[in-house]
């Protein structure tokens, strides 16, 4: 066990393949096994959509909560070790999870034939329409405001000290509202079909 937990690729593998097996025995004490119609498909897209968001929002939170008011408490020799190794990493997932999250939310709801009313804020999608343009924003400032500013501040772009202070600043704030936004947006997902409208 020791040697599948030390590795983060054998891991999530060995995540996925406890999940096909529960799965299988789940299928079998049910008696219905696995059907693989576009209802399974559907459900499989959900949860692809469903990880992906946990995985963004995760990182956005772990930003918020821990590693921003964490920094004024490291001693200024060790901060490089954020700068350099932790938040690209961490930055670098996170930015794909916001992509990840919006790729497979557009093919959920057009599977289930909901993208564009959705959008549109037509009822009875008006919930996950409102949770959608939440996200978009979201994605949106992730990708185009705190990504590149996340560069100029940890310098993997050149910039002036100035700059990179102005950038850092900028991409917190644009963080901090994505933080903001996380809460509605989250409550609207779920209440198109958990009954919280």
């Amino acid at each position: 066990m020791g040697a599948i937990l030390q590795s983060l690729g054998r891991t999530v593998t060995a995540g996925i393949v406890l999940l096909i097996i529960i799965a299988a025995l789940a299928g079998a004490l049910s008696g219905q096994g696995a059907r693989f119609d576009m209802a399974w498909w559907t459900f499989f897209m959900r949860w692809l959509h469903i990880v992906s968001g946990v995985m963004w929002i995760g990182l956005l939170w772990y930003f918020n909560f821990v590693q921003i008011p964490s920094m004024p408490k490291i001693p200024d020799e060790q901060k490089p070790a954020i700068g350099k190794v932790i938040a690209p990493t961490a930055l670098f997932w996170f930015r794909w999870a916001a992509l990840a999250t919006v790729v497979t939310g557009v093919l959920l709801a057009l599977m289930n034939s909901y993208f564009a009313p959705a959008l549109m804020l037509q009822r009875p999608f008006t919930a996950i329409g409102i949770g959608m343009w939440l996200a978009l924003v979201m994605a949106f400032n992730v990708w185009f405001i705190i990504w590149p500013n996340q560069k100029k501040a940890l310098g993997i772009v050149q910039v002036n000290p100035e700059e990179k202070t102005k950038a850092a600043r900028l991409a917190m704030l644009t963080s901090r509202f994505n933080t903001m936004f996380s809460l509605p947006m989250l409550f609207f997902m779920a209440a198109q079909s958990h009954g919280g409208l």
